[in-house]
């Protein structure tokens, strides 16, 4: 058993690795164990040798499921990294890791640059307010070329991208790189698979090229402080050590991403990134000391400092079941987690123990006796735990924000083949749904079918593998089908009341809602203007509870509800009869009421959709694209391709994988993120909802 008080918090580092599918994370990452020396051959995707990539699914199809945890040492620093996923159907992945990482690797793509979910993972990580620096990967391809890739990161994410190094050679030439902070060129060596590597002085042609792209880095990095200014303007120039200094002052303080290139594939420009994420992503020091709240009164701010002499505060942020029960990754916050601990879960008050704590390398774990602020472990033993849940001592109890994720936008049936499977069907649906914050399953209420929900069709297809062939659990399922979201299109306000005599006691409680559109509010915005005149704050939460539960089962087809405000106006109490349960039931009445007069509307949605295919293809794919009544929205060009850009119903995308490539030869390609939810024509509501609503006005 080993402890990880031996490395100091500002040698701590905690990143991801977030991008595009196939742009080369899990190639990368596979690089930096075998450089870092935490691995001994190097791990293929395409030959399904990833040690990140573990799971038997992500083997057989060569992408990323699932997150994957290591911990590595380079430089004197202990780097806690996370692989995540590029396909848009595992957001939920890449959502959860940066919520309690401090700095991130964006790895692009030479050829294909700032690609659809290389846009959804940068907006992630300024949700999340996490420094990254840029790896431009794949130079040896043909079609590669780092400026583009630049100037990308310029126009769609409006980031500010400072390259630290240029290219030697290109494509098939591609030798390595002049790093622009020594202004050495560095070649990396086939034979020894690019772990030696020479350096030697950039000439001609070559050096003329680096010395125009280090007077910009000059330039720029002396912007970084009055102190970086003066000494440039007296010197024409900076040290190296003022210029690393520069550079991590404008990364920690998002006012620039340093941009390095290299090709993981070809074992060429790995070290010098690794360099970099010690040299410019923060320490746990280096951020701001988390802030929380007390979990009864939310108004009650709660500073967690990373220093072990404080109470522990650690997030969970991820679960996996396995055989051996549940593991949970959490982040150390303040404090230190000790194996045995006695943990308390902030959010329900549940007590929990931590009776063993583990360090991860993907599958592998390895037992420690404790782990201390900026430490990400993984906890054996947690019953209740579940994602986003902040665990504390009972002494100081402190909530932390979760990580927020999408709505799922897909369903189908699954039924277990045989009765004797039903149980343990949902048996596996709860843990799955404890593992998978965005993966839901409920019974359908008129037909009794399990309904299982989703990000996409791979998820879903993922799902129904896992549980037949990790799970053992016979089960079939049936056709994906899009799963819709309710609003209303007026402000209106609905009361109700709760009145009733339960088990010879009286049950009595009344309660005011007013609802109206809110185009901004994915999640219902819900708002409690009370005062303890009206109803005795002690019920508030209560009331709260009754409004949120509501907001899942709109009154078209109970579907949950979207894009809208929801504010509780008033309400009536008794001095004897009042209780929780007449306060919540009372608020989900109310706001029934409220919807009925605010003109209920359905909406389906929507997905932004790129395809990228040679310009012989484009008019068939267009012309398809029309039929399933999406809205091109730009053509551009991405080398000697054509990128389509579409906002298209999810309800016409079903199966287009195959359509595609069909219409291409196989040589087109697309990818799809839910963008937005809009209303659906009432024409079509009798084919979704089975009943045409306007016959029972």
């Amino acid at each position: 058993m080993s402890d990880s008080k031996s490395t100091p918090l500002g040698r701590i580092r905690n990143i991801g690795i977030i991008a595009h599918i196939d742009a080369g994370k899990t190639t990368t990452s596979e690089r930096i164990l075998y450089y870092s020396g935490i691995e001994h051959r190097m791990g293929e995707v395409h030959e399904g040798t990833a040690v990140m990539d573990y799971m038997q699914d992500e083997q057989e199809r060569g992408i990323t499921i699932t997150s994957a945890a290591t911990t590595f040492f380079w430089q004197d620093h202990q780097v806690n990294l996370i692989d995540t996923p590029g396909h848009v159907d595992f957001t939920a992945e890449v959502e959860r890791s940066l919520r309690v990482l401090d700095g991130a690797v964006a790895v692009f793509c030479a050829v294909g640059g700032v690609e659809a979910q290389s846009e959804t993972v940068w907006r992630q990580a300024e949700r999340y307010h996490v420094p990254r620096i840029a790896f431009v990967n794949k130079m040896d391809r043909s079609g590669a070329e780092m400026d583009h890739v630049v100037q990308e990161m310029r126009d769609r994410l409006h980031a500010r991208p400072l390259p630290l190094q240029i290219p030697v050679g290109s494509e098939d030439s591609f030798t390595g790189v002049v790093d622009l902070v020594t202004m050495k060129q560095i070649t990396w060596n086939d034979e020894s698979l690019g772990v030696e590597f020479s350096l030697s002085d950039p000439e001609g042609e070559l050096k003329e090229e680096a010395e125009i792209a280090r007077l910009h880095l000059l330039e720029t990095v002396a912007e970084a402080s009055e102190e970086l200014m003066e000494k440039y303007l007296v010197d024409e120039t900076l040290s190296e050590e003022d210029l690393k200094a520069g550079i991590r002052h404008l990364t920690l303080n998002h006012q620039a991403v340093p941009v390095l290139c290299g090709s993981s594939l070809k074992n060429k420009g790995v070290q010098p990134l690794l360099d970099a994420v010690v040299d410019y992503l923060p320490s746990p020091k280096d951020v701001p000391s988390i802030i929380g709240h007390d979990p009864v009164d939310h108004n009650i701010k709660v500073e967690c400092h990373p220093q072990r002499k404080e109470p522990l505060t650690a997030l969970a942020f991820k679960v996996i079941e396995d055989s051996h029960g549940a593991l949970t990754f959490v982040r150390v916050y303040s404090g230190a987690l000790k194996e045995g601990d006695k943990l308390m879960v902030a959010t329900s008050k549940r007590k929990e123990r931590a009776s063993r704590l583990l360090r991860m390398h993907a599958s592998t774990r390895t037992r420690i006796d404790e782990a201390g602020p900026g430490e990400i472990v993984a906890v054996l033993g947690l019953k209740f735990a579940g994602t986003g849940d902040t665990l504390c001592l009972e002494s100081r109890l402190v909530e932390l924000e979760p990580p927020k994720f999408p709505a799922t936008v897909i369903s189908m049936a699954i039924e277990p083949r045989t009765n004797d499977d039903r149980d343990k069907l949902l048996d596996v649906l709860n843990k799955l749904t404890r593992e998978d914050p965005t993966f839901h399953f409920k019974t359908d209420e008129e037909t009794g079918q399990l309904i299982i929900s989703g990000m996409g069709e791979l998820h879903l297809e993922i799902i129904s593998t896992r549980i037949t062939r990790d799970f053992k659990v016979q089960a079939k399922t049936g056709t994906p089908r899009v799963t819709y979201r309710e609003s209303a299109q007026k402000k209106a306000s609905g009361s109700g009341t709760f009145e009733e005599t339960i088990g010879g006691r009286s049950h009595f409680a009344s309660v005011d809602v007013t609802v109206e559109p809110n185009a901004s509010a994915t999640e219902p915005e819900i708002e409690l203007a009370l005062n303890e005149t009206q109803v005795s704050k002690n019920f508030h939460e209560a009331i709260r509870e009754g409004v949120t539960s509501g907001c899942m089962s709109g009154s078209l087809g109970g579907y949950p509800l979207i894009n809208l405000k929801i504010t509780v106006t008033g309400g009536k109490m008794s001095e004897t009869d009042s209780s929780d349960m007449a306060f919540t039931a009372a608020a989900d009445r109310a706001l029934r009421a409220a919807l009925e007069k605010a003109g209920p509307t359905l909406l389906e949605p929507i997905m932004k959709l790129e395809v990228t295919t040679p310009d012989e293809f484009m008019g068939n794919i267009i012309h398809d694209l029309n039929g399933r009544r999406s809205e091109v929205t730009e053509i551009g060009d991405r080398g000697h391709l054509r990128l389509i850009h579409a906002r298209t119903p999810l309800a016409e995308m079903f199966g287009y994988a195959s359509t595609v490539r069909g219409l291409s030869t196989g040589r087109a390609s697309y990818s799809m993120e839910p963008c937005a939810y809009a209303p659906i024509a009432k024409k079509r509501y009798k084919d979704i909802l089975g009943y045409d609503p306007d016959d029972f006005q």
